[in-house]
């Protein structure tokens, strides 16, 4: 590489050293880029970009939350991210603060993915309980799990022995976390795959949702299912139908958009015109696919809706026993990419938190006063202001067959020059 005026040799040993780190799935030896920016800017330089970056909650940062030193020493242990905050709203005369601890867990699988399937679940499942041990320990209110939580993201293989994995909505993980749901008095969604044994045995992706008491609440299923090259969730379940429900908790009321529902505007939409005061986006996806697009669609849509949104990404790369395509060109490969992490919350006011680590397992928490929902929805009006009559008869119309676009030419565009 042929220096410029402007590079130093140290840059561009600094440029080589970048690359080779990243492999390891950090940002150049970084978790985040949040800590990266921290680690390499002024402090007051850094205090601007974060404002620009995250925003500001009533017209402040974050405020970080103390969490026990029991919780912090498990964390350390094993290296896995552990970062709390707290989002306010304004004090209002007529309604005390409604304030939810809510948290996100990320996690890589526990044991390749060669290994005996049972010994797969039940070393994800020991994984997994630490973690959810140490937000019962914080206090956490409602926890969500990463799609497909119970199992290797292995949709990409196209390999029907997956299935194994699938279970009954009250099946073997909903039982796992019941117990711990019960234990620490915490609503915990758990999105699995699920099977459908009324039903012919049918494959869905579904978020559970556990209630405080051990009780299951309710199930979402996928809305909208991926086909980008040959990565097909359809070869293994199909789009949902159980419409875009709320569920009304202890705690306030919630609902998921699994993963590429995120990319749908109109889905995260309808969750909101049901009422969800929290929406959880538990996903699986990985840098080259949609790194980009994960910091916004998310926060987008906590400001055009109202409500808090927390993201959840699946961490690690995930290698698989027989090597597949994926419709791009591509010499076969046995791994579908590395998942990024970067779970976070967005909320209302447009200000979210940082993200986890990139490349290790953590648990994202945050105190929500939800009386910000109402108060955004008083400043903008966007429910008030919006014309669904509008957007309502232009998709009627959209869906018949002799639809024409409403579309008004230039009458001089095709006129002939004389």
């Amino acid at each position: 590489m042929e220096k410029t005026n402007l590079q130093t040799d140290k840059e561009i040993n600094d440029i080589t050293v970048d690359k080779q780190t990243f492999k390891d799935g950090s940002i150049c030896g970084y978790d985040s880029l949040h800590t990266l920016l921290s680690a390499n800017l002024k402090p007051h330089i850094f205090q601007e970009v974060s404002r620009l970056l995250l925003g500001l909650n009533c017209g402040k940062p974050l405020e970080l939350i103390a969490l026990p030193a029991s919780v912090k020493a498990i964390f350390c242990e094993h290296d896995f991210d552990l970062q709390a905050f707290s989002f306010r709203a304004e004090k209002e005369l007529l309604r005390a603060p409604h304030v939810v601890r809510v948290g996100l867990i990320q996690n890589s699988i526990a044991l390749p993915t060669t290994a005996h399937f049972l010994d797969q679940k039940r070393a994800i499942y020991q994984k997994l309980k630490l973690m959810i041990d140490a937000a019962g320990a914080s206090g956490v209110n409602i926890l969500c799990l990463q799609e497909a939580w119970m199992m290797p993201f292995a949709f990409c293989t196209r390999e029907k022995s997956w299935c194994e994995f699938a279970e009954p909505v009250d099946g073997e993980s909903t039982r796992f976390l019941q117990e711990l749901a019960q234990k620490y008095n915490m609503v915990i969604v758990s999105p699995i795959l699920e099977r459908d044994v009324n039903h012919g045995d049918t494959i869905w992706n579904t978020a559970v949702i556990i209630g405080n008491h051990g009780n299951i609440i309710g199930k979402h299923r996928k809305n909208h299912i991926p086909r980008v090259g040959d990565f097909n969730e359809s070869t293994y379940y199909m789009e949902g139908n159980t419409g875009h429900p709320v569920f009304e908790t202890a705690y306030g009321k919630i609902a998921v958009n699994i993963c590429y529902g995120r990319h749908h505007p109109l889905n995260w939409l309808a969750f909101g015109l049901n009422g969800a005061e929290i929406v959880f986006n538990p996903s699986a996806t990985v840098g080259e696919l949609s790194e980009p697009m994960w910091p916004i669609e998310a926060r987008n849509a906590a400001i055009a809706n109202s409500y808090f949104v927390g993201s959840i990404n699946r961490v690690g790369t995930e290698v698989f026993p027989n090597p597949f395509t994926s419709g791009d060109g591509k010499p076969q490969h046995a791994d579908f990419g590395h998942f990024y992490g970067s779970s976070h919350f967005s909320a209302p006011d447009a200000s979210c938190t940082p993200s986890l680590s990139r490349h290790r397992d953590g648990l994202l928490i945050s105190d929500m006063d939800l009386n910000l929902c109402r108060q955004l929805k008083d400043k903008w009006g966007f429910r008030m202001t919006a014309r669904y009559e509008l957007y309502a008869d232009l998709l009627a119309r959209y869906l018949k067959p002799d639809y024409e676009p409403q579309v008004i030419s230039d009458p001089l565009l095709h006129k002939k020059s004389s």
